[in-house]
C-alpha cells in the first residue's frame, strides 16, 4: 500500500498537466493572433501561415512530450492500482429495490451534488435527469407511477434550496479557515425559535466557543508577538455580559464555568478548565453541530444518503461475496428479498433504525410482523402472539401473567 501512496502522491505532485496546459494556451495563442493578421490583410495569408508552421509544430511537440509523461505516470499508478486491489466478479443479486425507481436514485445524486456545493453541476443532471424521464415516461405511465414532482426532483431545481446550501457553506468556511463565528452566530440567532423547538444548544455552544476564543486571545497579539491574554480576558468577559446573559436560566453552571476560568488564566493549562478552554477538536465539532443544525431545519439528514449507502455498500459486498461463494458450493439460494441472510457489521453511526428480534421465533420482526408488547411488558413478535394464544388468553411465556391477544400493544421501531 505504501508504494500506491507514494505514486499516488508524486501523480498529484507532477507539475506537467499544467505545464501542458501553458503550452495549449500558447499554440492557441498563435493561432489568434494569425487569425487575427489574416482578417486585417488577406493578402498576407500565404506568408502568415508559412512563419505559423514552424512555431506551431514545435508547440505541439512539446504538448505530446507533456502528455507523454503524464501517461507514464498514469500507466504505473493503474499497474499498481491492479496489483492491490484484484479484479474480483460482482455479486449477482435477482432482487433490485431500486431497478424501478430511478427518479428516487437521481434525486439521491442531484441532493448529493447540492450538499457538495456542486450547484452548476446539480443543475445540469436535473436538466438531463428531468428531460430523460419525460422522454422515457409515457402518460399513461406518469398517471400510474407518477412524475419527478412525487419524490422531488423538482424541489431541487428551487433556487431557494441552492442558496440555504450556498449560505451553509459560506458560514462553513468562515468558521474553518477564518475562525470567524459570527456568521454561524447570527443564523442560529435567527433560526432562535426553530433550534429551541429541537431542544437543540447549538446557539449557546457557538456563543461559548466565540467566549473562549476570545478569552484565548490568539487574534490578538502583543508587541512581544504573542497572544494578549490579558486583552483577549476583558473582551471575553464584555461580551459574555453582552450576548450570553439571556442563556443564564438554562446554562448556568456552564457560564459559571466559563467565568471560574478567569481564576486561572493565564495558567489555563494547569487549570481545572483546560479541556473546555484547550480542545483542539472545538472548532470540527461545532462545525459537524452547525452542519446537523442547518440540514435539519431543512428536513435533510447531516450526511449525505447517497455517500451513506455507496460506503455501507463496500463494506458489505466482501460479506456477499463470501456468502455468494458459500452458496454455491452448498447449492443453496438466497430466498429473503426484503432481508440479508447475513449480519453485516457496520459502525454505530450507520445503524438509523432499531431492530428486534423475536425471543420466541429467534426471527426479526418486519413491517408485516411486528412487534407486540403484552400488558406485563414483555415484546414477542405478532405471528408468535397469535400462535401462542390461539385467539385466547394465554400466559406469558416469560413471566406468569396472562393476557388476551387484543390486549396487546404493537410498538413502531
Amino acid at each position: 500500500m505504501e508504494a500506491l501512496i507514494a505514486e499516488h502522491e508524486r501523480l498529484s505532485k507532477s507539475g506537467t498537466l499544467s505545464k501542458s496546459l501553458e503550452d495549449i494556451q500558447k499554440t492557441i495563442d498563435l493561432l489568434v493572433k494569425a487569425r487575427e493578421a489574416v482578417a486585417a490583410n488577406p493578402e498576407t495569408t500565404p506568408m502568415i501561415l508559412a512563419n505559423l508552421q514552424n512555431p506551431v509544430k514545435s508547440s505541439l511537440e512539446d504538448v505530446h512530450k507533456d502528455l507523454e509523461d503524464i501517461r507514464k505516470h498514469q500507466t504505473k499508478y493503474a499497474k499498481l492500482l491492479d496489483k492491490k486491489f484484484k479484479d474480483k466478479v460482482l455479486p449477482r443479486m435477482d432482487y433490485d429495490a431500486l431497478s424501478s425507481q430511478p427518479a428516487l436514485i437521481n434525486r439521491a445524486i442531484a441532493m448529493h451534488l447540492l450538499r457538495e456545493g456542486q450547484f452548476s453541476v446539480a443543475s445540469t443532471f436535473l436538466t438531463e435527469a428531468t428531460r430523460k424521464q419525460s422522454l422515457d415516461v409515457t402518460t399513461e405511465d406518469m398517471t400510474m407511477t407518477g412524475t419527478e414532482q412525487d419524490v422531488g426532483l423538482d424541489s431541487l431545481k428551487s433556487e431557494d434550496l441552492r442558496k440555504q446550501f450556498a449560505n451553509m457553506y459560506y458560514i462553513l468556511h468562515q468558521m474553518k479557515n477564518e475562525r470567524n463565528l459570527l456568521p454561524a452566530i447570527q443564523w442560529a440567532r435567527e433560526k432562535s425559535d426553530e433550534l429551541d423547538k429541537r431542544v437543540s444548544n447549538l446557539e449557546f455552544e457557538l456563543g461559548k466557543l466565540q467566549f473562549v476564543w476570545l478569552f484565548v486571545g490568539n487574534h490578538m497579539q502583543s508587541p512581544n508577538g504573542r497572544p494578549n491574554v490579558l486583552e483577549g480576558r476583558q473582551r471575553a468577559l464584555e461580551y459574555a455580559r453582552r450576548e450570553l446573559s439571556h442563556f443564564r436560566p438554562r446554562y448556568l453552571k456552564e457560564l459559571q464555568q466559563l467565568c471560574g476560568a478567569i481564576a486561572f488564566c493565564p495558567n489555563l493549562e494547569q487549570s481545572p478548565y483546560r479541556r473546555m478552554f484547550l480542545d483542539n477538536d472545538a472548532w470540527d465539532n461545532i462545525a459537524s453541530a452547525f452542519t446537523k443544525e442547518f440540514c435539519s431545519l431543512l428536513g435533510l439528514s447531516a450526511d449525505s444518503p447517497l455517500y451513506i449507502a455507496a460506503t455501507a455498500g463496500a463494506i458489505a459486498l466482501p460479506h456477499f461475496s463470501k456468502l455468494e461463494v458459500i452458496m454455491k458450493a452448498k447449492g443453496t439460494e438466497w430466498t429473503t428479498e426484503h432481508e440479508i441472510p447475513v449480519e453485516v457489521p457496520l459502525p454505530p453511526s450507520y445503524r438509523f433504525h432499531s431492530i428486534f428480534v423475536c425471543p420466541v421465533s429467534k426471527e426479526q420482526t418486519t413491517d408485516q410482523n411486528p412487534p407486540m408488547m403484552m400488558p406485563c411488558g414483555h415484546v414477542v413478535a405478532q405471528e408468535s402472539l397469535l400462535r401462542l394464544s390461539k385467539n385466547s388468553r394465554f400466559k406469558c411465556p416469560y413471566c406468569p401473567n396472562e393476557s388476551h391477544p387484543r390486549d396487546a400493544m404493537e410498538l413502531y421501531m
